[in-house]
Formats: structure tokens, sequence, C-alpha cells
């Protein structure tokens, strides 16, 4: 399977765990989503994972089946090799056309339906495991894209579970494992079903098939605006975020995220009565967004208005309970 070279956002304290999905419902969807074995046109072979979502019809990424020149999923022992591709390279979902595969398809539901905090877990085979792995978490960022969004969420995953479910508590597929960034405080990204479901229809080609890099892979000054404060907030560059931020604000005014990271370049250079500004909108904006309430809740005790920073602990104890420790934690250090 294809590395993952590109570096996203920096990370945030984890959200509270949910309830861990039923051992009824991880039997049922551990038995459709798939291990992909990949035969490369160099002789070697990849690994990945995939999700049955319709009759003979079985989605990965793009990633995962690049420059194949066979395919097969792996179920219960048994081998079904690929008939067809039907790619979306810049999206990163490719379906895979089979025959005879006696599986019946998840459900789907829109990407777009999330909500911040959501509970999701996700079901994957990284490595070479011989079981599918689940982990658990919440969604933490919803990114505009074309027709549909990325999705962030806080359940881990490992190379080799690219192409797996993110499924919501009742197992319905709302995104699919993609890619990470590196590091400690790793951020973890998912596409779009909505992408998945535009698939489903279309004619399949053949499984030997040329390449195309994904959004992700394209060169810096073609990365969509979320990637485009990588680099300034990972390094504290707080005036180059201020810059990309307040362009990305400019392109899509109605984007909570671009509102965020220009309040939170402005908080940190010290302009908390814009940065306050512009938090109070990314809330009325998303009423969940933790990361907009933390800072809200800094702004509030630095301008020695305790009762409204301890306003801000309350919400994060109902968003992020550990979020509402750091914030308890940072207000103390606040001259």
């Amino acid at each position: 399977m294809t590395k993952l070279l590109i570096g996203l956002l920096v990370g945030c304290l984890t959200a509270p765990l949910m309830a861990e999905p039923s051992g009824e419902l991880l039997e049922s969807l551990n038995s459709r989503v798939l291990r992909i074995q990949v035969g490369l046109t160099n002789g070697q072979f990849g690994l990945g994972s995939g999700v049955v979502v319709a009759e003979n019809q079985v989605v990965t990424n793009c990633h995962v089946v690049a420059n194949a020149s066979s395919i097969s999923v792996l179920s219960g022992g048994a081998v079904y090799h690929a008939v067809g591709v039907k790619p979306d390279w810049k999206h990163d979902v490719c379906m895979l056309q089979m025959e005879d595969l006696p599986l019946a398809p998840v459900k789907m539901k829109s990407s777009s339906e999330l909500k911040y905090e959501q509970p999701v877990f996700t079901i994957g085979y990284p490595s070479f495991v011989p079981a599918p792995v689940t982990t658990q978490g919440v969604v933490k960022g919803l990114f505009s894209l074309d027709d549909s969004v990325i999705v962030r969420a806080t359940p881990t995953f490992r190379q080799g579970a690219s192409g797996g479910g993110l499924f919501d508590e009742s197992g319905t597929l709302v995104g699919l494992i993609t890619l990470k960034s590196p590091g400690k405080d790793a951020y973890y990204y998912y596409m779009s079903i909505d992408w998945v479901q535009a698939l489903l229809n279309k004619p399949a080609g053949p499984v030997v098939v040329k390449s195309e890099l994904p959004f992700w892979g394209k060169p810096a000054a073609q990365w969509p605006n979320f990637m485009k404060v990588v680099f300034p907030y990972l390094h504290k560059d707080w005036n180059g975020l201020k810059t990309v931020a307040a362009q990305w604000v400019k392109q899509e005014p109605a984007s909570t995220e671009a509102w965020f990271y220009l309040a939170a370049a402005e908080y940190e250079t010290h302009d908390l009565t814009l940065a306050e500004q512009h938090l109070h909108r990314v809330v009325s904006m998303n009423e969940q967004h933790s990361q907009a309430f933390y800072y809200l809740g800094l702004i509030a005790e630095a301008n020695g208005k305790h009762s409204e920073a301890l306003a801000s602990v309350d919400t994060l104890n109902q968003l992020d309970a550990e979020k509402a420790v750091e914030l308890t934690v940072a207000m103390k250090t606040l001259p």
C-alpha cells in the first residue's frame, strides 16, 4: 500500500470514549469489511482494506490499488478476484467490481450528516493482522471539499487499514479510512460516503489502470485550504497562519474551520478582541466546536471574566471532558 506522506494538522486531546459497539454489531460488520491484496506491476504486492457497499461492489482507496496488475479480496479464507475498477482518483475512492461475492452490503449515509463530537468507530486490517481491528472515538472536524466533506475523527488507524470503514453507532458507513498526519499527535481523515455512492452506478473499467494523484498528493499550492493551514499552525507561525486563514475566510466565508483558525491566530498574536468576535461566530455556526469554547474560556479568564470562563468549562464537560480539564489547567497559569 502506498505510504502516506502528507503532514496535516497538529492534534488536540482525545474526546471521551464512546460506548463500545456490541459484539453482535461488530460480528455483522466484520464479515463485510475485507482484506484487499494487490499484485503490483513491479512484481511486488500491497495490502489494504475494503467495504462491501453493494452487490458485487467493494469500495477502497485508490492509493490501495494504484499500479495494480491484479486485485483480490479475502473473506473467510476464500479469495475473490476483482474484474473491474471504478476510480475517483481526485477523492481517493475506488470501487472494485466483483463477481459472485456472497456478502450483503453495509448501510450507508452521507458524511455531510455527521456532527462534531458524534461517536464513531473504524474497522480495518492494519499491517498483517489476520482479523479486523476496531478503534473508537468522535468526529472532530468536517471540511468542505467539492460537493461534500472530508471527515476528521479521533479513531486511530495504521497502514493497511486504508479503505476500511468509519461507522456511526448504528453501524452505518459514514466515511472511508484514508490518511493521517505523522507524529504522536496525528489527525485521522476519512473520505466522504457521497463520493462512494456516486460511483455505484458507473461502469467499471479494467483492473490495470493508470494511477493519478489524489487531492492530498498534489503540490502544496493545489491543496485545499484546510491543508494549507498545516505548517504555520504546526510550527506556531501565528502571523503566517493569520495570512492563510484570512485567505480561507475570504474564499469560504461559510467555513466554520476557516473562522476558527483565523481566531486561533488572532488569539496567539494577542488580538483578543477580534479573536473573541470570531470565536463567537464559530460557535454560532457550530455549537459543538470544542476548540472554540476552549479559546473563549482562555479569553474570558484573561479578561477577568471568571464566571464566563467557568461557563466554557461547563460546556466543554458536555462536549469533550479532557478538553475541559485542559482549559481548567490553562486558566490557572494565565497571568
